[in-house]
Parts: structure tokens; C-alpha cells; sequence
């Protein structure tokens, strides 16, 4: 009894005892958690930037700054209404030019059941261990499972431990190295993040949310200078595309010796990749050099270093190479910090040209609607993992490529076929009539439109030819998109498709009737065919199978009036497998 008077005393003193905090380290895990970092054989259990072979290949100061962790982030799922993160590192935590939350900081951003991503300010405090703490987060408004989280690393330090700490009973997981090709970028202090606010507003870090794809910072403060050594170690990288962003650290070398690295360095990589991208970048400039003639003149020398290296390179047959103008990078005067160095302004305007570039580099455009516009999904983690299932699908095509290929929604994912779905609605007519013909299943449940854009920009039809590839989505856009801007998206769609797999056979299945949406469907696939008309692609439509002689769904064929069970299935199969 004296206890309890004791314990309920104490509650109304000091209030409720918080929950004991769980804390989880990513160096840890079996398998590397470590993002945006390249040798993750070598260094993924780390939060460095280069392997210790390359010591001997990169100058000394290249080396010290590749302890950085610039560009580094760490990816996990939880459902915790509070998070904390508690690191330590090892050099100053600010500049004079630069603050603590930028040099030092780290940067949160939650990512929702739609896709949207948002950051999250947080409170923090350097001290021997510096701090960030995050309370109050509300649970997701499509269930319970929490968010995927994106914990960005400082950018001018090295990180010595860090851990990410929840309430007990929350749940935590950390999520593996992405397995996409990534962005590699060279660069001098600029690209590594000099002099961004905080970690996420880097360049580096914009263009990685904006593509949405892993990029890796070889910037390194005050030597991006195209050095022959850091060239052949980015070549070992099978990358998306390459940056090289050096010129800024090639202001006092004469326009010979700028051309001359400039040239060599894009016949390294082209010699090592025949065709990947790469992008080379013209200095941005001096914000006063309409004043100041030195630099006026510096400007000019290597913008026409530039152009002449483009010259070589397209003499010599060197394609797939972009240079880009200072015209286009067209920095405002707010976009320094000092002389050279970016604000928060000037890191977007380099996001916002690279982004430009490598959309038509990568085949990866992004339209004007929601429908094209590329982004993920997590609607029904208490069924599969969105990200989970996308990386199982490009192993199981590197190690066997499929034949045919059918990418949809949960009507696809829960039809039957590997990789194998938590519920099957239809095992039997898939092993019947799809297994025989080599399909694979790229079905994801809850998938828009824009969620498929994203899985065919990030690699699921890449890397083989398939006879076949067949598209059945646009159910899940009903409930929020018009006709034209689902039809819109379709077309942004099939294009995508069919520059990836220009030798295959496309099939577009018209949007299964479900029960209540009879006729907007009806609706919706009448825009859809005529819009796909002029790519020459005629809509398949096994609709009218299951419905009644009253317009309405024919209930015996679906579980649930929009799933089809095995005789819904059946009907469905005859139209793909013509």
C-alpha cells in the first residue's frame, strides 16, 4: 500500500515516467543499412566515402574529407510517436561561414502512405554528444504501421557512432542499401555541401529526393579537380549517370589543363561504360563579377575550357555527354554565402538544372499532373513491403530474366505467381495459363498509376528483353483522378514502357469493372483507348465478362467486388493470353 501511495505521489509530481527508449545502431545490422554510399562491399559497415585502397590512388587531402560522411543517409520504418538520435563526431562543429546544422547536423524526413515526403525540424543540442529529438508524430491516415524515415548525415564531419533510439514496444526496422543504379557525383566543396543550412538541402541530397534515387557525394572541399586517381575509383561504380562538377577547384589551372582533365576524365568513364550519362559542369561564377574584371575573366576562361573539351568529345564520337552552360545554371545573387559557396537558394537552383538534365538523360520524365509523376507508395504494409517487394523483383530478374512480364495493382499481386503474394485469389488459373508462358508478376497492391511510373524509371523492365509486357492499373486512381488526367498518365505511362522494352509486345488492359464504379469505369476506358490510339495501341477489355445482364458486376466472379476470385481470373486470362 505504501508503494502504490508512493507511485501514484510521484505520478502526480513529476507526471507519467516516459517509456524506456530502444536504441538501434546501423552498424549492427547483419547487412549494410549505410544509403547513398558506393564500395559498400568494402565500407558499407561504415559512414565513410572511400574504400582504404584508395589511399594510395586519391591525394591525401581527397582521403581526409572521404571520412566525411557527406551525402550518407540511413532508411528505417517506425511506428514511434517520439525519436531520438544521439551521435558524436570528430572534427569542429561549425564554420564561420557554415553553421553547426549544416557542418554537424543531421536531417529528418518522414515519408507517408502516398509517397509525400516531409521534414521533420526536431530539436537538437551540441554537446559532446550531439542530440536531435522528434516528438508528437501522428500516425499515418491510412493505418497504424508509422512511416519510412530518411536520417540524413552530416556533411564536413565524420561521424565516430550514432544511434537511433524509440519507446519500447515501437516498432523499428532498418531498411537495406537500395539496389537501384546510382547518381555518382565529383565535385569540390560545393557538392559535398558548402554552405547548406542543414544536411538535406545539399544539392546532392535535393537531387536524390527529386529522382528519388541513391546518390553518391564525391564532393571534397577544396580538391574536385578531376584527379586521374578519384576518376578510375568513381569508374568502378555501375552508375546511372555521372557528375562531374569539378571546375570551381580549377579556377588558378590554365584552359589547356582544364580541357586536357576534362577529356581525360569522360574518356576514363566512357572507357569503362559505354553509354551511361555523364554530365559535366560548367563553374557557376562569381555573384560580382560584373564588378570585379579577375573574375569576370576567370569565368569566361573556363566556360570556354568547356566548350572546347565538348568540342574534343563529340570530335572523338563520345556521346551521351552533357555540358552544362553557366546560361543554365543562371545563379541569382542570393545564391552565395561569400564569394563562391551556396545558400539554401543556390543549392535548389543546382537541384533544379540537374534535375532538368538528367530527366532527358535518364528517360525519366515527370509531368504536370499527380498520374505523371513518378513517386512510391506504402498503402498496405500490413500486407508486403512496397520497397521490399520492388528489390526482390529486380533480384529475381538479375538472376533470371522473365519472358513476359504483367505489372498492375493487387488484382495482379494477389492473382498467383512469384514472387509469391500473401493472399492468392487466383493460384490455380495463374499456374494454368500464365506460368506456362513465363510471366512474372509485377503486381504491388495499392499501386496508382504514378507508383508504376516510379517501379519502371527505377529498373523492374530494365536489363533484358521480354516478348511480352502487359499493363493492367488505373483502379486504385478512380477514387481521386478524372478521366483525362488517368488517360494522361497512361500514355506518360505505355511511353515509358515501351522506351525501355521497344521490342516487345505492349498490351493495355482496360480497368476491371468493380462493384458501385460500373459505369465511371466504362467511362474511364473510353479516354484511356482513345488516348492510347495514336501509339498505335488498341485497349483490351475483358470487362464485359463479368458483368450482368444488368450492367452491373457478375458478384459469382470477384471475392470482394473488385478482386476477381478463380472464374473471374478465368474470364481474364483468355484476353491475355490471345
Amino acid at each position: 500500500m505504501k508503494n502504490f501511495a508512493f507511485s501514484l505521489a510521484a505520478t502526480l509530481l513529476f507526471g507519467t515516467a516516459p517509456a524506456q527508449t530502444v536504441w538501434h545502431n546501423p552498424l549492427e545490422e547483419d547487412q549494410c543499412v549505410i544509403q547513398n554510399q558506393g564500395f559498400v562491399k568494402e565500407i558499407g559497415h561504415s559512414y565513410v566515402r572511400l574504400p582504404d585502397r584508395a589511399r594510395e590512388k586519391v591525394p591525401q587531402a581527397v582521403w581526409n574529407l572521404s571520412r566525411n560522411s557527406s551525402g550518407l543517409a540511413i532508411h528505417f520504418y517506425s511506428d514511434a510517436s517520439h525519436i531520438e538520435v544521439r551521435y558524436s563526431v570528430e572534427q569542429r562543429r561549425s564554420m564561420d561561414h557554415m553553421p553547426a546544422t549544416g557542418v554537424s547536423g543531421v536531417d529528418l524526413y518522414a515519408i507517408d502512405s502516398d509517397g509525400v515526403m516531409t521534414h521533420l525540424p526536431g530539436q537538437y543540442s551540441f554537446r559532446d554528444t550531439i542530440t536531435y529529438t522528434y516528438d508528437a508524430i501522428k500516425s499515418d491516415r491510412n493505418h497504424k504501421m508509422g512511416y519510412e524515415y530518411r536520417l540524413y548525415l552530416p556533411m564536413y564531419n565524420t561521424v565516430k557512432w550514432l544511434e537511433i533510439g524509440v519507446p519500447h514496444g515501437a516498432s523499428f526496422k532498418f531498411v537495406p542499401c537500395r539496389r537501384e543504379k546510382p547518381i555518382v557525383v565529383y565535385g569540390t566543396s560545393i557538392a559535398q555541401g558548402g554552405c547548406a543550412s542543414r544536411p538535406a538541402m545539399a544539392w546532392s541530397n535535393i537531387l536524390e529526393r527529386r529522382m528519388d534515387r541513391p546518390v553518391i557525394n564525391l564532393g571534397f572541399s577544396g580538391n574536385g579537380r578531376l584527379d586521374k586517381g578519384v576518376i578510375e575509383m568513381i569508374g568502378e561504380i555501375d552508375a546511372a549517370a555521372y557528375i562531374l562538377d569539378c571546375y570551381p577547384n580549377l579556377t588558378g589551372f590554365e584552359k589547356q589543363e582544364v580541357v586536357r582533365r576534362t577529356v581525360d576524365a569522360v574518356r576514363s568513364l566512357r572507357a569503362r561504360h559505354s553509354s551511361t550519362p555523364i554530365v559535366v559542369t560548367s563553374f557557376s561564377g562569381y555573384p560580382d563579377s560584373h564588378l570585379i574584371e579577375s573574375r569576370a575573366a576567370t569565368e569566361q576562361r573556363l566556360d570556354e575550357a568547356g566548350r572546347e573539351a565538348m568540342r574534343l568529345i563529340e570530335e572523338e564520337g563520345i556521346g551521351n555527354v552533357h555540358y552544362i552552360t553557366p546560361e543554365q545554371l543562371s545563379m541569382p545573387d542570393e545564391a552565395t554565402v561569400d564569394y563562391v559557396h551556396l545558400t539554401d537558394i543556390g543549392m535548389q537552383r543546382m537541384a533544379d538544372t540537374y534535375e532538368t538534365v538528367l530527366r532527358k538523360m535518364l528517360h525519366e520524365p515527370s509531368g504536370g499532373t499527380v498520374t505523371t509523376h513518378p513517386v512510391t507508395q506504402r498503402g498496405e504494409p500490413f500486407m508486403y513491403e512496397w520497397r521490399e517487394r520492388h528489390t526482390e523483383i529486380l533480384e529475381m530478374n538479375a538472376a533470371a530474366a522473365p519472358e513476359r512480364v504483367i505489372i498492375g495493382n493487387s488484382i495482379i499481386n494477389y492473382w498467383g505467381g512469384e514472387p509469391l503474394a500473401k493472399s492468392q485469389n487466383g493460384p490455380e488459373s495463374w499456374e494454368r495459363y500464365m506460368a506456362p508462358r513465363g510471366f512474372r508478376n509485377l503486381g504491388f497492391g495499392c499501386d496508382r498509376i504514378e507508383n508504376v511510373l516510379w517501379r519502371i524509371y527505377h529498373g523492374e523492365i530494365d536489363g533484358f528483353k521480354a516478348r511480352e509486357v502487359v499493363l493492367a492499373i488505373g483502379t486504385n486512381n478512380l477514387w481521386r483522378d478524372d478521366d483525362a488526367e488517368i488517360a494522361r498518365g497512361m500514355v506518360h505511362l505505355v511511353k515509358a514502357i515501351r522506351d525501355r522494352q521497344p521490342d516487345a509486345e505492349i498490351k493495355v488492359m482496360a480497368i476491371l469493372p468493380r462493384r458501385d464504379m460500373e459505369q465511371r469505369v466504362a467511362s474511364v476506358n473510353k479516354a484511356i483507348a482513345e488516348a492510347l490510339k495514336p501509339l498505335g495501341i488498341t485497349l483490351i477489355d475483358a470487362g464485359g465478362e463479368l458483368l450482368g445482364r444488368d450492367g452491373k458486376i457478375d458478384e459469382s466472379c470477384f471475392r470482394d467486388g473488385l478482386h476477381p476470385n478463380e472464374k473471374g481470373y478465368r474470364k481474364i486470362v483468355r484476353y491475355i493470353c490471345r
